[in-house]
């Protein structure tokens, strides 16, 4: 009888120290944080209090999550004011990068100036988003220019980078490229990246860029609208992307795959349900990879599931989406960026 009532209180003790599972969302709040004339695709975090972003009309800054005060400036080059759909961060430095040619890829400067590190110009010159390994090494990826996608590595922290020759690729698709629409079409997790394109095809290296091969998968893209538009990694081996057709917001046939094998496979996921079109998926922190948020000008979406079903929580639209921590996000999308809380 001891023996029993120990183990007993044992179990009452464990089951008394366990951290209560989180409950899946049922509603978001959208709190406008700013608001200007411009178009905002490109956020990301530089540390735990600091959210960057850079958008159209060569508008960029910070928002200080903790006041929710706001810092911008403007980026000229010449005559341009240069239209900005990636950014990417150290620990120290802000990177950003314009779309059309002249590409102007920036990076923090001295005195609070922004110093351009790349450029370049050409036909078909269009960079779509960017993404770091580490402090070091980071990527960057625009439509195909010569025969293949157009990628560019930092190996220097970001002072200068080099484009990848066409014979260091896999051969490229006709007209292939990566959309512009939220900066999330680029994964890196370790040493390892996944792009997703406009083909629908999933550009993969294991070693930070220095060999590649291609995933496959059976997302549509038979319109030069239709592709991967946005893709999320929540460890090495489970990952989402989503995509579908802006032009058709309400299509929901073969936009949303997921992979539990780092990609080697993709598989269509909810196909045919809600929801439709949207630019952008992120993982939910903490999630256990259940979790995900996905959101676009047709408003906010969630799945506590990996994306087996989801609900419509918000008709707000959006670009594009990052979390600060389990339940509060940022999002940004056209004239805005807002907070939003989850609960």
């Amino acid at each position: 009888m001891r023996a029993l009532l120990s183990l007993l209180v044992a179990l009452i003790f464990v089951s008394c120290t366990e951290e209560p599972k989180k409950q899946p969302f049922q509603s978001v709040t959208v709190t406008p944080v700013f608001e200007d004339s411009m178009s905002i695709r490109a956020i990301t975090f530089l540390d735990g209090r600091t959210l960057a972003f850079a958008g159209s009309n060569g508008v960029y800054g910070t928002v200080d999550v903790n006041s929710n005060k706001v810092r911008t400036s403007t980026q000229y080059y010449d005559s341009i004011t240069p239209n900005f759909r990636a950014v990417g961060g150290t620990s120290e430095d802000f990177f950003m990068l314009s779309v059309e040619s002249p590409a102007l890829l920036y990076k923090t400067g001295e005195q609070g100036k922004m110093e351009l590190v790349y450029t370049e110009e050409g036909d078909g010159v269009f960079y779509d988003s960017m993404a770091f390994w580490n402090d070091v090494e980071g990527i960057a990826v625009g439509d195909s220019v010569g025969g293949c996608l157009s990628i560019i590595i930092t190996r220097d922290g970001g002072k200068t980078w080099t484009k990848l020759n066409c014979s260091d690729l896999p051969e490229g698709v006709d007209g292939e490229g990566a959309f512009a629409a939220s900066n999330s079409n680029i994964v890196t997790k370790g040493d390892k990246v996944w792009i997703g394109t406009t083909a629908g095809r999933v550009y993969f290296s294991g070693d930070k860029g220095m060999t590649w091969e291609i995933q496959q998968t059976p997302i549509i893209s038979d319109e030069s609208t239709q592709g991967i538009y946005s893709m999320d990694f929540f460890d090495e081996q489970v990952g989402f992307a989503i995509g579908g057709d802006y032009t058709q917001p309400e299509s929901n046939i073969a936009n949303k795959i997921k992979t539990t094998d780092g990609g080697q496979t993709w598989q269509l996921i909810a196909d045919g349900q809600e929801p439709g079109y949207k630019s952008c998926v992120q993982f939910v922190p903490n999630s256990e990879d259940q979790g995900l948020v996905a959101i676009g000008f047709t408003g906010i979406s969630y799945s506590s599931n990996g994306g087996e079903t989801w609900m419509a929580l918000s008709e707000e639209p959006f670009f594009t989406i990052r979390f600060l921590n389990d339940s509060t996000a940022y999002a940004a999308g056209s004239k805005r960026i807002a907070r939003l809380d989850f609960k």
